[in-house]
């Protein structure tokens, strides 16, 4: 569950700390007053959407941190430890947002990708936002709410493989049963430059060899006569040689060590250096014995050489790429000889992976039909619930053709509804209303959430639209939704908000330079009173006060135990 959220420099937020708890938790306050900030900060921090209009004005950078508590969630848990970010029971995640856009994200301290940030978002937090019904009216947003309820996810990964499976081998397949005379023509001219590639005969290393062959044979009258030269005055010499010197001073120094045996060290120094140049010239002496000065080699290595770099520019690569162009050549050559083979591979590869498909979204297909019923049942009741008694909620299925198939299946999703009695369903997008869709849209978000794993429900003004009784059944659903899982809901619903087992509100002060905002929860007194307020608007009477009073205190017929303290402190500023 989300236990911290730290908000800094994010829109008109200068500074805000929330410790959040289990259980439902409703948001109010005044129009405008920012409730809706801390659900769109937390969206960032799970890896929403970023750009510079995120950080308030006169600041360089927004940072927002969200804490929670995963000690109960085996899934995240494995998941953290695969990725290498657990921290035990306990997990931050941390994004920042620049003046010039720039984003950056982090999981308990380390830096992630925004892929992985938005991986491990999707496992903690389920956030619904007061436009989520327009989606609705998509099919690809309808087919994923019924497998979303039906706990298709593994079903529907094991069907995305088999049918790239299936594509790539139909997509092998079509390439190599093109014209007999295109494979034809591509076959003989792989010959025509496999031959070539293969009479060079390249050498992975040869070519190194080969030009340090070149430089030495090109400059061998030089090298010689230099060598000789050094070679004679080290060693040759018998008069003046670099040997004779270094003897001669060494003896003349061992004699004068006598008088100071500092000289003798010296003489040592000079007695290793002799034996260093009489090893040099040794050496010397057997390069130049090595040295050709044979001119055909000469010309050997320069045609081969040339030969070498023609056949490099004529493929317009590097000389070094040779041998590999060699190896992907002949790959290619003999795919194409051997491709009535692999034709008939590909046949029987492409025959399994669509009879895997096939068996596969049969099965999809059935468990949807089977979860359709269910969710349509349930949806239909909670049509009537809020204020559409007759109404019908209903989910067709479209059959596709082959040719159509995807990773999702072998059907098309259509949600359908009634919202009168005697009248036959027909798609969402002509027959509900804005308000009835957005109540279409809460019950399924209801009943969807019961069926899911998510422990953190946030539902940002969904009742939009609605009131009176039925305010107080939606408040009802997410009471119950908060009994086994973690609701936050920004309301301006006083029937929703007596639901409510704890109470934040968000309040702003405006002065001349600043806007001011503060989030605190509410005592019951001061839950009676923001619920008049809710109630009463402008002016609160007694009467007011009386009957918000009376909400709550049916709310707490349903009341859950109330769990540890939470902390606030807030300052914002624009």
């Amino acid at each position: 569950m989300l236990t911290q959220l730290a908000i800094r420099d994010f829109a008109i937020v200068e500074h805000l700390e929330l410790s959040l708890r289990a259980g439902f938790t409703v948001i109010t306050g005044e129009t405008g007053a920012g409730k809706s900030i801390m659900v769109d900060a937390l969206d960032l921090a799970l890896g929403g959407r970023a750009d510079s209009g995120a950080v308030r004005h006169h600041a360089e950078r927004a940072e927002v941190s969200a804490g929670f508590d995963v000690s109960r969630l085996p899934a995240v848990q494995l998941w953290l430890k695969e990725q290498e970010l657990d921290a035990g029971g306990d997990c931050l995640l941390r994004r920042t947002v620049t003046r010039d856009g720039r984003s950056k994200g982090y999981i308990n301290g380390s830096p992630v990708t925004l892929q992985l940030l938005q991986e491990l978002g999707e496992m903690l937090v389920d956030i619904h936002g007061q436009h989520e019904h327009q989606s609705l009216l998509k099919r690809d947003m309808q087919r994923q709410l019924l497998d979303d309820y039906a706990g298709h996810g593994a079903l529907l990964e094991q069907l995305a493989g088999h049918y790239r499976h299936w594509r790539s081998a139909q997509r092998e397949l079509e390439t190599l049963q093109r014209s007999v005379a295109e494979r034809e023509a591509r076959l003989d001219l792989l010959n025509h430059q496999v031959r070539e590639l293969e009479a060079l005969q390249l050498g992975p290393d040869e070519l190194g060899a080969l030009n340090e062959e070149h430089a030495r044979l090109a400059n061998a009258g030089r090298l010689l006569e230099t060598s000789h030269s050094v070679l004679h005055a080290l060693y040759e010499n018998e008069t003046g040689s670099t040997l004779s010197q270094l003897a001669r001073s060494a003896l003349e120094l061992r004699e004068l060590s006598a008088f100071d045996a500092r000289l003798g060290t010296v003489s040592e120094l000079l007695e290793g250096a002799s034996i260093q140049v009489r090893e040099a010239a040794s050496e010397l002496r057997h390069i130049i014995d090595s040295l050709d000065l044979d001119p055909a080699r000469l010309t050997t290595v320069e045609q081969r050489l040339r030969s070498i770099h023609d056949l490099a520019r004529k493929h317009r690569l590097q000389p070094e790429e040779l041998p590999a162009l060699l190896t992907r050549l002949s790959g290619e050559r003999d795919t194409l000889q051997h491709a009535d083979t692999r034709v008939e591979q590909l046949r029987a590869e492409a025959g399994t992976a669509e009879n895997a498909y096939r068996a596969l979204a049969q099965t999809l297909s059935a468990g949807r039909a089977q979860s359709a019923r269910a969710l349509a049942e349930k949806v239909s009741a909670a049509m009537g619930d809020l204020g559409m008694p007759g109404g019908r909620f209903d989910i067709a299925f479209e059959p596709l053709e082959d040719a159509a198939f995807s990773a999702s299946g072998m059907e098309r999703v259509e949600f359908l509804v009634s919202a009168n009695p005697g009248q036959p369903p027909k798609p969402l997008n002509k027959v509900a209303s804005g308000g009835e869709l957005s109540r279409i849209s809460l019950a399924i978000q209801v009943i969807a959430a019961q069926s899911g794993r998510i422990p953190t429900l946030i539902f940002d003004e969904v009742d939009v639209g609605i009131g009176g009784g039925i305010a107080e059944i939606v408040g009802n659903q997410l009471r119950t939704l908060g009994e086994s899982r973690q609701v936050l809901c920004v309301t301006h619903l006083p029937q929703v908000a007596a639901q409510g087992q704890h109470h934040l509100q968000v309040s702003k002060q405006s002065g001349k330079d600043a806007t001011q905002l503060s989030v605190r929860e509410l005592s019951p007194e001061q839950r009676r009173d923001e619920i008049a307020r809710m109630l009463g608007g402008v002016k609160i009477t007694e009467q007011t006060r009386a009957h918000a009073a009376e909400m709550l205190e049916h709310a707490q017929i349903r009341k859950t135990p109330r769990k540890k303290s939470v902390s606030q402190k807030s300052r914002m500023e624009s």
